[in-house]
């Protein structure tokens, strides 16, 4: 495929280069239409219309993901909120619509309807978030014990809140808080910060880092383990699995071969069988993170104080430095530009991209007392960096947000980054390097026009070469 500035990548072993593939209809060619290498189907539909319909579709998986999280919270007798759920079931059923055979050929509409799917994920983010701080009390800084851990334990990783809040309030009805200790891994580290949950004494610490990882520390964990939401790794991708299959739970509609699934928020059988386990053991570590700064508590405690330091030239940047995590060392380079960024900058974060640099004490900006490194939370917490920028931008009588010192560096990987990106591009934000590779989906006619409308980059691997000029000022 072509790269993300046109240049045509090196293939392994000349393997073939699909431009598209489609076989969604009875017309479609034997094998299916581009998989002879064609530049259209049957139908007359072009390879990069092709592709932009794949982009509606791993946009939808995100936007579904997060709206499913939030029909959990939500009051449906509250009309707003139910409006605001009909408005994205309505985008993610037109766009299906939309990629259906023989339906739309015309290019300014495909990008039409990516900006309706963003503008979805936009609300859906903005849904999640009020539906979290209404159950859950608004986040405020928090210190967390990182791979200490002791007692019987359940580990629980994923993103659902709503499930952990649910599985605490059983341990407690049992008279068993003193006896079971939960523990949080990869994105649930932010479930510390609420205060609803917090409130929960033997919620104790977090173990572990991202999402991959979880071979290596359910390996470890003497005790059960919970998987809530993606990611989950199955046992055809990892023999590790097979350590702890026998002390895995899964919830709702995460599972794999061997696990045992929590059935109606039936949790006895967890924690049944978490008592009958060894206490854990071989975690003692001192470290700690920091976690808890949702956007409304940034705005409402150091909002005044980042407005201040701008003026007074006491703050010069602000780095998102934030997405999904994956496996392989490319993605050091987001913790070798956490560290390149000057003392009088910050960086706010989201996602478990994080972890590859939260371990840092980066301190506060000097003069001030606000924190240089701000962790928003979970990925659907994204918008939280938009809703402080639009802020200040309003603050300071600047119109355009992308006016302001703002560089944006994202992780990717899966299908959630993929609608936080869409919501990003749907608000108008530009100048967005992501990494550490280009999507493959994206051929030379989608990249020009991400170049051209929103100066959108992959980075190179350089920090210098990529950054060198917001990095020097």
């Amino acid at each position: 495929m072509f790269g993300l500035f046109g240049k045509k990548e090196e293939t392994k072993n000349n393997a073939c280069d699909l431009q598209f593939l489609c076989w969604q209809c009875e017309m479609s060619a034997p094998g299916g239409c581009g998989s002879h290498g064609e530049s259209k189907g049957v139908c007359g539909k072009t390879s990069t219309k092709s592709r932009l319909q794949d982009l509606m579709i791993y946009g939808l998986k995100g936007l579904s993901a997060y709206r499913e999280h939030a029909r959990e919270l939500i009051d449906m007798n509250n009309p707003d909120e139910r409006q605001i759920l009909t408005e994205i079931d309505d985008v993610n059923s037109e766009t299906l619509y939309f990629t259906l055979t023989n339906v739309n050929f015309n290019f300014d509409e495909h990008i039409a309807q990516l900006m309706k799917v963003g503008q979805a994920g936009v609300k859906v983010m903005d849904l999640l978030s009020e539906a979290h701080t209404k159950a859950l009390g608004i986040p405020a800084p928090v210190e967390v014990t990182q791979n200490k851990a002791e007692g019987k334990g359940i580990l629980v990783s994923g993103h659902n809140l709503d499930m952990l809040e649910k599985l605490l309030k059983r341990i407690e009805e049992r008279g068993l808080s003193d006896k079971i200790n939960v523990y949080t891994h990869s994105e649930m580290l932010p479930a510390h910060g609420y205060p609803h949950l917090k409130k929960f004494k033997n919620l104790k610490g977090n173990i572990g880092k991202a999402w991959f990882d979880q071979t290596d520390i359910f390996s470890k964990w003497n005790g059960t383990c919970v998987v809530n939401t993606n990611c989950i790794v199955p046992p055809e991708k990892s023999k590790k699995v097979q350590n702890y299959i026998d002390r895995l739970y899964t919830y709702k509609i995460v599972g794999i071969e061997g696990a045992k699934k929590i059935e109606n928020d039936n949790f006895d059988p967890l924690i049944d069988q978490t008592l009958e386990l060894p206490d854990i053991t071989g975690f003692d570590s001192d470290e700690k993170l920091v976690t808890g700064h949702h956007y409304k508590t940034v705005l409402d405690a150091f909002g005044a104080k980042i407005l201040d330091a701008i003026k007074e030239g006491k703050l010069k940047r602000v780095w998102v430095i934030a997405g999904c995590d994956a496996p392989g060392k490319k993605r050091d380079y987001f913790r070798e530009l956490a560290l390149a960024v000057p003392k009088d900058h910050i960086i706010i974060t989201s996602s478990c991209g994080k972890f590859r640099f939260n371990d840092i004490d980066f301190g506060t900006v000097p003069g001030t007392d606000i924190p240089r490194y701000i962790d928003l939370g979970q990925c659907n917490d994204s918008n939280g960096a938009v809703h402080i920028a639009l802020a200040v931008a309003n603050a300071l009588g600047v119109e355009d947000v992308n006016d302001l010192p703002v560089s944006i560096a994202l992780l990717w990987m899966e299908q959630k980054a993929i609608i936080i990106l869409l919501a990003l591009l749907s608000l108008g934000i530009k100048d967005i390097l992501i990494g550490p590779n280009a999507p493959q989906f994206a051929d030379e006619a989608i990249v020009n026009f991400l170049v051209e409308n929103f100066n959108f980059g992959v980075i190179s691997g350089d920090i210098h070469k990529d950054f060198g000029k917001e990095l020097a000022s």
